[in-house]
């Protein structure tokens, strides 16, 4: 049987975790993916540069702003618009240019790439690249020089939140057909990637969207796993055994079985007379504490057969609003009625309870009908009345009120020897 109920539960979880990876395959781009990025900072203009005309290392400034796309969290597309101020410093002619760009770039999430994940959760990396248009134009002349262009970068991350990043970024700009010095002072015929300008920057990253997480910071298979180890661990703890009876917890419906002792599927200690004594039980007391008559066994009166009664090992158990006993357990009114009948000096309690379904009025009414039937078949058996004492418990609430195997267990009278 166990192995039967063993191959069952494993057969589930694997269906647990086929049905588990649809769910996050359905839901592994529940990320925002677009982002607004600011940045300004400094620049170096490398060449061509007029004999005489330079700037500062590095020369302010630079300001940038761009729109991110991601598709999954390592590849997306931006586009940024750039601008940058170049004039004469120190022994350097005076010179104010001014150069802007549009450039579209393709992007790349080195952190992920590179799995940084195993040892940050803060730090990330961007690489960018791509080709757009520029123009140079010299704020004291004309000169407008137009020119298309190659960027390429890297830009550090440091994630303040879920909704906003720290960068700092260093991008080299390569100028195809750059006529024009950066100092706006010389011109010439130029052809191919001959200009060169370094920028660089510190700004911030707003992400956008309804979602927790952006694209730069998902990790692949995120929490993927997570809700299959919740549900082994569920399954482990199921199979114990707490009361080492050879059925699993999570299908035993008598947690404490004394170990050792004989038990049904569901894990509730055998009894064939139905009297509500697991037969084990019955049978030590019987061997070690009863004598033989002509009429049977006789119980003598003893403080094991008093913690066996009113621990609740006798009992009688009733249907759902019933006030009658069920046909299986009337047995338990029977081991009451013996063991009164061979102590003439004892006393007893018969109490009743019954379930939470119901108002708690009508409930303490049926429990305390209950004991009385009870009552009445002793005193019908010739018991005095003066010997029984009825208490209506009425509700018991240590059970699962939406479990109906529970419920049948609080349905019942027990008793309680004095």
């Amino acid at each position: 049987m166990k192995k039967i109920i063993l191959t069952l539960v494993f057969a589930s979880a694997i269906t647990t975790m086929s049905a588990q990876t649809e769910t996050v395959k359905s839901t592994e781009n529940d990320y925002n993916k677009w982002s607004v990025e600011i940045a300004g900072g400094v620049n170096k203009p490398q060449r061509p540069m007029t004999a005489g005309y330079f700037t500062s290392t590095p020369s302010p400034f630079v300001a940038d702003l761009g729109v991110r796309y991601m598709f999954n969290n390592k590849f997306g597309l931006k586009a940024d618009f750039g601008m940058n101020s170049f004039e004469g410093k120190n022994n350097s002619i005076d010179f104010d240019t001014k150069y802007y760009r549009v450039d579209l770039q393709a992007v790349a999430n080195l952190g992920r790439i590179m799995n940084f994940e195993n040892w940050t959760n803060t730090l990330g990396l961007i690489g960018h690249a791509g080709f757009g248009l520029a123009q140079l134009e010299d704020q004291n002349s004309a000169l407008k020089d137009r020119m298309g262009n190659f960027i390429a970068g890297v830009t550090g991350q440091i994630k303040l939140s879920n909704r906003i990043a720290l960068t700092g970024d260093f991008t080299t700009i390569l100028n195809a057909a750059q006529d024009a010095a950066f100092d706006g002072a010389s011109t010439r015929n130029a052809r191919g990637f001959s200009g060169i300008l370094f920028n660089g920057t510190v700004g911030l990253t707003v992400y956008l969207g309804k979602n927790e997480k952006h694209a730069d910071w998902v990790i692949d298979n995120e929490g993927r796993f997570d809700a299959i180890d919740q549900r082994f661990m569920a399954i482990e703890n199921k199979m114990l055994d707490t009361d080492k009876d050879g059925v699993a917890d999570y299908l035993d419906q008598e947690a404490n079985t004394p170990e050792g002792a004989m038990v049904d599927t569901k894990g509730r200690s055998i009894d064939k007379n139905n009297n509500n004594v697991a037969d084990d039980t019955e049978a030590y007391i019987l061997k070690n504490y009863a004598g033989n008559t002509g009429d049977g066994s006789v119980i003598y009166n003893n403080d094991l057969i008093k913690s066996l009664i009113n621990g609740g090992y006798v009992a009688v158990y009733f249907d759902y609003n019933k006030s009658t006993p069920t046909n299986v357990s009337t047995e338990g009114t029977d081991f009451i009625l013996t063991y009164l009948r061979n102590n003439p000096t004892a006393t007893v309690d018969i109490i009743g309870h019954a379930d939470e379904l119901g108002r708690s009025e009508y409930n303490d009414k049926l429990s305390a009908a209950r004991a009385n039937n009870v009552k009445n078949t002793l005193i019908k058996a010739n018991i005095d009345a003066s010997r029984l004492n009825v208490v209506a418990a009425g509700e018991d609430t240590s059970v699962d009120k939406d479990s109906d195997a529970a419920r049948k267990l609080v349905r019942r009278v027990t008793f309680r020897v004095k």
